[in-house]
């Protein structure tokens, strides 16, 4: 009865968190039911995911961007732009497919130079630096165009957005591309255990919180389910593809930016940049160069958002890119970031991605109107953040960056004499009991007691 008390607790506490993956599964199910079967099928789950790896991407760099204080309403028109350079570079000037893409990566990478410094170093806000931003590459990609349509690009190219890894490496042989899905699924799923376990045995070593057994327990039996379903979906049920390439492109991005997240001192610094500016200054972080390089990131990232979107649709347009800005921002607030910042994680923006990429798929199954699909995503997004304000107020509106990092305190008055905690004893190296003082302000990084 403890263990249950301490994971039903645990649960309690953990509930913002939790709540997003619980509201993904009870979503998927409800479509399932409402659409007789159609959402859970390999080639419908296929699509869902090429369909939605472009926002899923974005959602990436802006969940980081939030956390840190920022927004970026750019994105959008920076795919766009980042598109039409590629095909103005493969068409025009005859560039290999594969020049062109980094060539396009770095032009994302300057173009988040470009907005980083007007930010980090001018001190214009984000809102504005990036909505004159958005105008901008707007502007810029309608006159490189010259508002035409590019149109075809190379096959290698079109893979990245619209291809699939097995059947162009085994074109005649479906057994094999099955095979290969499987082991990659089953390589996915112990890499995942022996993460979990690793970083468990960690955080008992060194005496750090830890999650109850059982919850962890659950939570690896369920983690194992899905991505066993996955892999069953996309390399052995009737109708299979193989996989998406973009999925494993997607895979690789998880990874390493939550390992940034949640392992490196970048990582860090963004969450006490945004949990509390001025204690993260104080501390001796240089918040002007975390947010120059996070734009800086947020480019390169929009940029390949831009070469997948690209690739998929096989053209460059105009008109691409509209509105991913809006649905990168809903992703990651969906998925539990804080509108205040200091709070969210990587794996929830991708899940309040697949969350909206399941509510427009799903819909779509069943022939609701657009109109109707826009209503519903708003209220979604909505109800999402209500429901953070309602998790703040009711916590005190305290914010804190996982409990695994050092304290850093370098806030003046930490030598001042502190309270023994008995009544009526004097204070070390006072004399006579002084006047009572109001507390001192909670000075950590990533902790606000606003």
């Amino acid at each position: 009865m403890s263990a249950l008390t301490e994971s039903l607790g645990f649960l309690a506490s953990r509930m913002r968190q939790i709540g997003i993956f619980i509201a993904l599964i009870v979503i998927v199910l409800l479509f399932q039911v409402l659409t007789d079967g159609r959402l859970l099928t390999a080639g419908n789950v296929s699509n869902i995911i090429v369909q939605n790896s472009y926002i899923l991407i974005l959602a990436i760099g802006m969940v980081m961007l939030i956390i840190a204080g920022h927004i970026d309403l750019s994105v959008g028109s920076v795919a766009a732009f980042v598109g039409a350079i590629s095909g103005i570079m493969i068409q025009s000037w005859g560039t290999p497919w594969w020049v062109a893409i980094i060539a396009s990566l770095l032009v994302g990478a300057l173009v988040g130079a470009w907005q980083g410094f007007w930010i980090a170093y001018v001190g214009i806000p984000a809102f504005i630096v990036t909505l004159a931003g958005m105008l901008i590459f707007r502007g810029l990609t309608q006159i490189v165009l010259g508002n035409q349509r590019i149109t075809p690009f190379p096959n290698e190219y079109r893979q990245l957005g619209g291809g699939y890894v097995f059947p162009q490496l085994f074109p005649a042989s479906a057994s094999a591309a099955e095979w290969i899905t499987v082991g990659l699924g089953v390589i996915a799923l112990i890499m995942l255990v022996s993460s979990q376990l690793k970083g468990r045995i960690s955080r008992v070593k060194y005496g750090l919180e830890v999650e109850p057994l059982a919850w962890f327990v659950a939570k690896l039996a369920f983690t194992g389910v899905l991505v066993l379903g996955l892999t069953y979906l996309l390399g052995i049920a009737p109708g299979s593809r193989g996989t998406p390439i973009v999925l494993l492109v997607l895979g690789v991005l998880v990874v390493v930016y939550t390992a940034v997240m949640n392992r490196s001192v970048f990582g860090r610094h963004i969450y006490a940049r945004g949990g509390n500016l001025h204690a993260a200054q104080l501390s001796g972080i240089k918040t002007q160069k975390v947010d120059f390089y996070l734009f800086v990131n947020m480019g390169v990232l929009a940029a390949l958002a831009g070469l997948v979107f690209t690739g998929r649709l096989n053209s460059a347009g105009p008109g691409a890119g509209n509105l991913f800005e809006l649905d990168a921002i809903a992703a990651a607030f969906i998925g539990g970031a804080a509108v205040t910042g200091g709070i969210g994680t990587v794996t929830g923006a991708i899940t309040g991605g697949l969350i909206m990429g399941v509510l427009n798929n799903g819909m779509s199954l069943m022939g609701v109107s657009t109109d109707y699909q826009q209503f519903i995503k708003g209220m979604v997004l909505l109800l999402a953040v209500a429901f953070d304000v309602f998790n703040k107020r009711r916590s005190g509106g305290r914010r804190a960056t996982p409990k695994s990092w050092a304290v850093v305190d370098k806030a003046k008055g930490d030598d001042k004499p502190k309270d023994t905690g008995k009544p009526g004893a004097p204070q070390a190296g006072a004399t006579t009991p002084p006047a009572p003082e109001a507390p001192a302000a909670d000075t950590r990084v990533g902790v606000s007691g606003e």
